[in-house]
């Protein structure tokens, strides 16, 4: 019978061991890919969730039934989510009452305060809390510093800030030092992920 790994496409893991600060543990196309399978297999109790271009086209307000209902599962699931947005607290607040669970805007990502306040909230040990989000200087090297197990996705839409534009080629020059060339040809194969011990 196929193992978790198996049946989730659009995976792409990055070489192991080894690591550093700006390594996600994990790429995946987008986070419906995320399930109650695919956590438990990792261990995760909970996640860290960024809001724009990983749960919603950045800017958005339309809706994202099935956003809401990926949340709903997880949570169905007990999963512990938690909302950690660098986007207005007002934009946050919106999403949070949609999605239906906790969470803050203006974060700050990467710096550790919010992580640390989303932890106590979560009454999660660290190596039970995932991190998931589309940006490799807020998300990713946030996550890391804090011990989180750290999932990068591929951002929803490419309509971002001027300064996202530039961190995004930033990122693509770290991931390819890594082995992956996440807005190339790697998007274009699906890949297996490793087991992750």
């Amino acid at each position: 019978m196929p193992g978790v790994n198996d049946l989730i496409g659009g995976v792409s893991p990055l070489p192991r061991p080894g690591g550093g600060l700006l390594r996600p543990r994990e790429l995946l196309e987008n986070v419906e890919l995320i399930t109650p399978a695919f956590l438990e297999e990792r261990g995760l109790r909970g996640l860290l969730l960024d809001l724009d271009n990983t749960l919603i086209p950045y800017g958005s307000y339309e809706d994202r039934a099935e956003i809401i209902a990926w949340a709903a599962e997880l949570r169905r699931a007990g999963i512990k989510l938690y909302l950690l947005s660098n986007a207005t607290a007002r934009r946050a607040q919106f999403w949070l009452d949609k999605l239906d669970f906790v969470g803050v805007g203006l974060a700050g990502k990467p710096l550790q305060r919010s992580y640390r306040r989303a932890l106590a909230a979560m009454q999660l040990p660290v190596s039970q809390v995932g991190m998931v989000g589309d940006q490799l200087f807020t998300d990713i090297l946030g996550g890391n510093i804090a011990g989180m197990y750290t999932i990068m996705v591929h951002p929803i839409v490419n309509n971002a800030l001027p300064h996202t534009h530039l961190a995004r080629r930033l990122e693509r020059l770290v991931l390819k030092r890594y082995g992956h060339d996440w807005y190339g040809k790697d998007r274009r194969t699906q890949m297996k992920p490793e087991k992750t011990l």
